[in-house]
């Protein structure tokens, strides 16, 4: 058997919890407030992402099983493998890639966008076209390399260096959020008045309050980067749970804190019948001026900056693990020669992000919306193989990775459940949160390139014996099944 290959063990427990809340974060909190409230008014979208939250701690109690039990890279992708076989480990796997280079590539526009709309001037300049109804800007798309360029180069050199900075980017993040609430709500100028009606008068408060929820995959999505760096945690692999529970409380808390500062500023519906290219920044500036303005672009600098860094760590990782699987080229699985990290993944989800701007902010908003179901069929199968690791109780014959332990089934079930009800409300005709056609046609086009890229791959990927296909995924756990197959022909 060829050597498998290692990451090193670098990352603390802080910035891992760094990493799970700047990826769940990211530009959203910061930009999309006024769409929010357009879609479900100031409570509904509150109570709309505060049940989403807790649905996603009900997935998560599932991935601090599976952390615990697997600390490997790949995440997802070996869950997958472990209860399914390698065709669901390549379903999984083909989804969360393209999920997980999406939101690069969308936090990196946002980054754009934030330049566009602070520096106009500077920004519209050198236009090249226009697609699906926005302009494009030779200046934009600079903007985004350059960006992109400089986080790569930051996780190529050290992944220790990667992981100090995510945690003093949300460390400011969050500083900015409380500073911008502290100062909307001490402002005579702003008032909670503003933020009736509590729901999107011309919908149901339930309807509105779905509209949110089924968004919540895309809108926490990062807490699951934990177990893709789980073979780079210098801590316990225990602790993990813990970690992805807190990020995903304080996650919940800035986007309820964002919500209510924007709508606190003036009367929200006025502000969204505006249809502001950034309106959480006109109603700040309108209230605290230049000096609020200055702060909500640190705080979303910050935001987007977690949001590259947390995903770019990942998606490399994700790519690092199906590569050392034999599944996709094995130039992925190389590791720097002085840096010992994974950098052709790196550099290959930036390259594949650095096109995003050409495509203009609506084509791109597609695509991530269709992406949003590979984060959900990655939550399903995570679930499922959580599931299968235990009883409803001692009866029967239990094999040595099972347990009978009744509650950790039962909500390993919810996250079966909840990760169902996400994928419905995505694709079924007349949900209130519906993938539009244009995210239709993506979606299909994603699922055609994964079969033809599958049987390109097919005599290869199932030619590797199950054993070997076991310790790669799975390292030392994996390993054991060799042994037992060795033991087992030994003894025949």
């Amino acid at each position: 058997m060829e050597e498998r290959k290692k990451l090193n063990k670098t990352l603390k427990q802080h910035w891992v919890w760094a990493i799970a809340l700047g990826s769940s974060i990211g530009w959203g909190a910061f930009v999309q407030p006024t769409d929010w409230l357009g879609q479900a008014g100031p409570m509904g979208v509150i109570i709309g992402f505060t049940i989403g939250a807790l649905l996603m701690m009900l997935i998560a109690v599932s991935y601090g099983i599976l952390v615990q039990n697997f600390p490997v890279s790949g995440g997802e992708f070996a869950y997958a493998y472990v209860s399914l076989g390698r065709v669901h480990a390549f379903i999984c796997g083909w989804f969360l890639t393209l999920g997980y280079i999406c939101i690069v590539a969308l936090n990196v526009s946002a980054f754009a966008l934030m330049f566009k709309f602070v520096f106009p001037s500077f920004v519209e300049n050198l236009q090249m076209y226009q697609l699906a109804g926005w302009d494009v800007y030779l200046v934009e798309v600079i903007i985004a390399a350059v960006t992109l360029g400089i986080f790569a180069w930051f996780n190529i050199r050290d992944t220790g260096l990667s992981g100090s900075m995510q945690f003093y980017f949300c460390v400011i993040m969050i500083a900015g959020v409380l500073l911008l609430t502290f100062l909307v709500g001490a402002s005579p100028e702003a008032g909670l008045e503003n933020v009736k009606p509590l729901f999107h008068p011309g919908m149901s408060s339930m309807a509105a309050i779905i509209s949110i929820v089924a968004i919540s995959p895309w809108a926490f999505v990062g807490f699951d980067n934990v177990p893709q760096a789980a073979e780079e945690f210098n801590f316990s692999s225990q602790k993990a749970f813990g970690l992805i529970i807190f990020a995903l409380i304080a996650a919940a808390l800035l986007y309820s804190f964002m919500i209510i500062v924007t709508s606190m500023t003036q009367p929200w519906v006025d502000l969204v019948d505006k249809h502001y290219l950034w309106g959480t920044a006109v109603a700040i500036k309108g209230v605290l001026g230049n000096a609020g303005l200055i702060i909500l672009v640190v705080a979303l600098t910050m935001g987007i900056f977690t949001g590259l860094n947390g995903f770019i760590i990942s998606s490399s990782r994700l790519l690092f693990a199906m590569s050392r699987a034999k599944v996709i080229p094995k130039a992925f699985s190389k590791l720097h020669p002085k840096y010992k990290t994974p950098y052709v993944g790196i550099i290959f989800t930036v390259v594949l992000a650095m096109l995003a701007p050409w495509f203009g902010r609506e084509v791109l908003m597609w695509i991530v919306d269709m992406s949003s179901i590979g984060v959900s069929i990655a939550y399903l199968y995570t679930c499922f193989t959580a599931y299968t690791f235990f009883k409803w109780s001692k009866n029967g014959v239990l094999n040595d990775k099972q347990q009978a332990a009744p509650l950790k089934k039962l909500l390993a079930l919810v996250g079966i459940i909840a990760s169902v009800v996400f994928i419905g409300l995505l694709l079924v005709p007349g949900s209130p949160a519906a993938l539009g056609k244009e995210s239709l046609i993506a979606l299909i086009v994603w699922v055609v390139l994964g079969v033809v890229f599958y049987l390109f791959k097919y005599k290869e990927y199932h030619a590797i014996p199950k054993g070997e296909l076991d310790y790669l995924i799975l390292g030392e756990h994996g390993k054991n099944t060799i042994d037992e197959e060795a033991a087992t022909q030994h003894i025949e």
